[in-house]
């Protein structure tokens, strides 16, 4: 009964349920301003839990051939066989479910819509597709990483802003950078499980630049939250100093002699600051004048 519990736990990503369950509070937060629903709030970060965690087991079940041949993830339940493929079927048809409906009743069509579109392109997109046949299958994955916080901004606001365009640029332009030092990292899983992933087919060298190109971009889009008004300069100050310093580790790559401890630096730290600016977005809100507000015309 112990091992059963284990595997369901394990099979839906612990990990990745926590991390997307903090950029999803700082998505909610920001928008709340300090009027916080408990109700909506412990709903929105649910759903959104629930329906990650579905996404996780179907990417489980898809990528159970894929897991078996890779040291990372070979005792994963579905890789070793100690689950059934129905059993986890059924679990991931109930999480996300349960999660869709949650959302939908206590916050808004728009977070529900958001949390769905982020969960069609991980599994359909991603682990169906691109994953196995394309170099940008870390571009899909940033695009599904981003829908979280996306979704906790809405279940509030319920409606798309500059804020939101500026949260789904921050998360979509930090998930690259991450995604890659997992791949170098791990570069012989990969290579093993023939993954097309940019690091395997052009190079550590060509990911390292890619790398940097992205955290570059990375370092202008976090300010933007303050630059419209939505955050304060506290807010400024720690997504301003993270973003440099990961920069700084970044381009140490093109002279280190370890590649693959200089991509878990970028992947840890890479964790770091993604959670420090998650709570000072939550911490260091504020409401945008509308004077500075001329990308609404985009929106409303």
């Amino acid at each position: 009964m112990l091992e059963m519990l284990k595997n369901y736990i394990n099979i839906a990503k612990p990990g990745i349920i926590f991390g997307n369950l903090v950029s999803t509070a700082g998505g909610f937060f920001l928008a709340a301003k300090g009027r916080i629903d408990i109700a909506v709030l412990l709903a929105t970060l649910s759903g959104v839990s629930l329906v990650v965690a579905s996404a996780c087991v179907f990417n489980n079940y898809v990528d159970r051939s894929l897991d078996r041949k890779m040291v990372r993830t070979r005792d994963r339940p579905l890789a070793k066989g100690t689950m059934s493929l129905k059993a986890a079927l059924f679990y991931a048809l109930f999480l996300g479910i349960s999660g869709a409906a949650l959302l939908w009743i206590t916050a808004n069509l728009l977070s529900t819509a958001i949390v769905l579109t982020g969960f069609t392109i991980y599994v359909g997109v991603y682990s169906l597709f691109l994953k196995r046949n394309s170099l940008y299958g870390a571009l899909a994955g940033s695009l599904a990483g981003a829908a979280p916080p996306l979704a906790g901004y809405c279940a509030v606001s319920n409606h798309l802003d500059p804020a939101a365009a500026i949260l789904l640029s921050i998360f979509i332009l930090w998930q690259i950078p991450h995604s890659y030092s997992i791949t170098i990292s791990w570069l012989d899983d990969y290579a093993a499980a023939a993954i097309p992933a940019l690091p395997i087919k052009h190079g550590i060298t060509a990911a390292k630049r890619h790398v940097v190109g992205y955290i570059v971009a990375f370092v202008a889009a976090a300010p933007m939250l303050t630059f419209y008004g939505y955050t304060g300069y506290s807010y400024l100050a720690v997504a301003t100093g993270l973003g440099l310093f990961w920069l700084y580790l970044a381009w140490s790559g093109h002279k280190t002699s370890d590649d693959r401890l200089w991509a878990r630096k970028i992947y840890v730290f890479s964790i770091l600051a993604i959670f420090a600016l998650s709570v000072m977005m939550s911490v260091d809100f504020k409401a945008p004048p509308k004077s500075n507000l001329f990308l609404s015309y985009l929106f409303y």
